[in-house]
């Protein structure tokens, strides 16, 4: 734990109604310093547009984006980073404010420790670096002003690896437009923040359909039985699983059909793939059930080799 500070808030953190002083009204620009392994631009993502091919997009950590933003005092809406294992780093132009939360990490500005999951106070032309994470998967840093502007696509600012739309992922050096300092800094909110930790079990509820007919009743006992685990080949466009195969009483490949968010997809090795926001709006290898969209937020940090138990909805 950081000691408190002679304002009562721990070391590295800055009281929710402070500003740091000299900060600037105009806008403002955030160069990425280290990238990591895999860091986009999300927001809630893009949606009403399947019918076009185009999924949703979108934090896969949604209540962790969420939760930084209202630290900030920003519109639910606005853009963050979104990290996966490496974590990034960051230099703005301006003074600003920002939280790091999602999957656990060591935080710095310009390599003095600073708090995780609480707002920051970072100086202009200072370095925020979001370390490797300790727990979890996928990271988020937010900043204050309304986060990032990169230009909308379709309505969102967000990253979708899978069609290409939206801002590409960050590499060394790339610039990104960040809002303006806020008149009269983020609101009061209390600095200590529920942040969810990284499942131990990755429990989803599984309605059955519209392809559960295409399996023996065995695989069908499996799926809901059986000790399942995150692939390391998981990644925003599906969580894949290692485990039994589901067997099949029907040969062959369906006519493409459409996808949704939480298909529980079976493809020709029999291990079940979980669509998450990045994936294909269509696909012709059989969904034997869904999972619901709010139960996938714990997806987001099941790092590889943990458990994962299909449960009935």
């Amino acid at each position: 734990m950081t000691a408190p500070d002679e304002t009562g808030t721990a070391s590295g953190t800055v009281r929710p109604d402070a500003r740091a002083p000299g900060s600037t009204d105009g806008a403002a620009t955030l160069t990425v310093v280290r990238a990591g392994a895999l860091t986009t631009v999300q927001d809630g993502g893009r949606t009403g547009w399947a019918h076009l091919g185009v999924a949703r997009a979108g934090a896969l950590d949604e209540p962790g984006r969420l939760l930084a933003n209202r630290l900030l005092g920003n519109d639910p809406g606005a853009a963050v980073l979104e990290t996966t294992m490496t974590g990034c780093a960051v230099r703005a132009d301006r003074d600003m404010v920002a939280v790091v939360g999602g999957a656990v990490c060591r935080v710095t500005v310009d390599g003095r420790p600073a708090a995780w999951g609480a707002p920051v106070r970072v100086p202009a032309g200072a370095v925020l670096d979001a370390g490797p994470a300790l727990s979890g998967v996928r990271g988020c840093l937010a900043f204050d002003g309304g986060g990032l502007l990169p230009e909308p696509v379709l309505g969102s600012r967000s990253a979708d690896l899978l069609s290409g739309l939206g801002p590409p992922p960050l590499h060394d050096g790339d610039e990104l437009p960040v809002g303006r300092a806020p008149e009269r800094g983020v609101p009061a909110l209390p600095v200590a923040a529920p942040w969810p930790g990284a499942p131990a079990v990755l429990v989803l509820p599984v309605r059955l359909g519209p392809r559960d007919a295409w399996f023996t009743p065995g695989a069908l006992r499996t799926l809901f039985t059986a000790a399942y685990r995150v692939s390391a080949q998981s990644n925003r466009i599906g969580l894949r699983t290692e485990g039994p195969a589901l067997a099949r009483v029907r040969d062959g490949e369906l006519p493409s059909e459409g996808m949704v968010l939480g298909a529980v997809q079976v493809p020709p090795d029999g291990r079940p793939v979980v669509f998450l926001n990045d994936h294909p709006t269509t696909g012709g290898y059989p969904v034997v059930g869904v999972v619901a969209a709010p139960a996938l937020a714990a997806a987001a940090q099941a790092a590889p080799g943990t458990p994962v138990r299909f449960v009935p909805a």
